[in-house]
């Protein structure tokens, strides 16, 4: 595929996620800039091709559609409405340009940012994705979206640059109640995994052969496929930190609790995340709940040492 949409696309945002996301847009053919808080972390994308800019509103300034990919809601204000020592994007935004968020923020926010943006003549999308550090680096993301369908379809060539699932769920905010569906989904179903694989190291079952025989039936599941096989070899790297999982929860806990809606596994999981962060454990993989469970059981989840030695015969 090759960028053939006109001018440069701007790109606030290189962490975990924006590094890969920008990466496949230079990869697509996009001209791209970029701008992050941390100016070290532009410089692989700028050696990659990019150029980098002074500031949000400097990106905006020279870009018809800006993409920002940041932690909170607090750092997209501060990036696209801007802060006392650092311009924001809708400082020099363009008449008729798109600003993409790709964040996972307050939908309410979301809302009143689109309107703040739509004051100035331009135009927001709020499109969290998902897929984690994997889906990122590989132009495989699910990215949910919401605003108006015409600028949906204008941001098209760049959404598919970087994922695979593209889906254009509803209006303002959509996107990001959407999102905070797929994290209830995301955690309750980490749960399960470490629940099943706690109940399997008790029951002395080789972790590798059950995690083959059930991956691939009803029980199967993106986090028991790439997350499961990480637990049994204590590998946290993380594909997406506690610290963030624990945000996005607490933007699911608010939104319930508006919507008077129990969500009582996520209510659970949120209080032992957070017993992994009182452990200084927040930078480690969201798979790490499984860490909260061995505490409470007093067992381990490892492969045993009879697979260990099996693989080495083998190699």
């Amino acid at each position: 595929m090759s960028g053939s949409t006109g001018g440069q696309v701007g790109f606030i945002g290189l962490g975990i996620m924006g590094q890969g996301m920008t990466r496949n847009l230079l990869q697509a053919g996009f001209p791209v800039g970029v701008w992050n808080r941390t100016a070290s972390r532009m410089e692989p994308l700028i050696a990659a091709g990019a150029t980098a800019a002074e500031n949000p509103a400097d990106l905006a300034r020279r870009c018809e559609v800006i993409i920002t990919c940041v932690s909170d809601t607090p750092d997209v204000e501060a990036v696209i409405l801007g802060t006392d020592s650092t311009p924001g994007v809708i400082k020099a935004v363009r008449v008729g340009a798109l600003v993409i968020d790709m964040s996972t923020i307050s939908p309410q926010a979301t809302r009143m940012i689109g309107q703040r943006l739509h004051d100035k003549g331009a135009y927001m999308l709020d499109a969290p994705v998902s897929g984690g550090s994997e889906g990122a680096a590989n132009g495989t993301l699910s990215i949910m979206v919401g605003g108006e369908a015409a600028q949906v379809e204008r941001a098209m060539p760049y959404f598919r640059a970087m994922g695979k699932t593209i889906t254009h769920v509803g209006g303002p905010g959509a996107g990001q109640m959407v999102k905070l569906v797929n994290q209830i989904l995301v955690v309750n179903n980490m749960l399960a995994v470490a629940e099943a694989l706690l109940f399997a190291q008790a029951g002395g079952l080789d972790l590798d052969k059950t995690l083959g025989a059930v991956t691939g039936g009803a029980a199967g599941s993106w986090m028991l496929q790439n997350r499961g096989p990480q637990v049994i070899d204590r590998d946290w790297r993380p594909g997406f930190t506690i610290d963030l999982q624990q945000k996005d929860l607490r933007l699911a806990l608010e939104a319930a609790d508006e919507l008077g809606v129990p969500l009582i596994g996520t209510s659970q999981i949120y209080q032992l995340y957070r017993t992994l962060q009182a452990a200084g454990l927040g930078e480690e993989g969201n798979h790490a709940l499984a860490k909260a469970l061995e505490h409470l059981a007093g067992i381990t989840i490892t492969r045993s040492t009879s697979a260990r030695e099996s693989e080495q015969s083998d190699a």
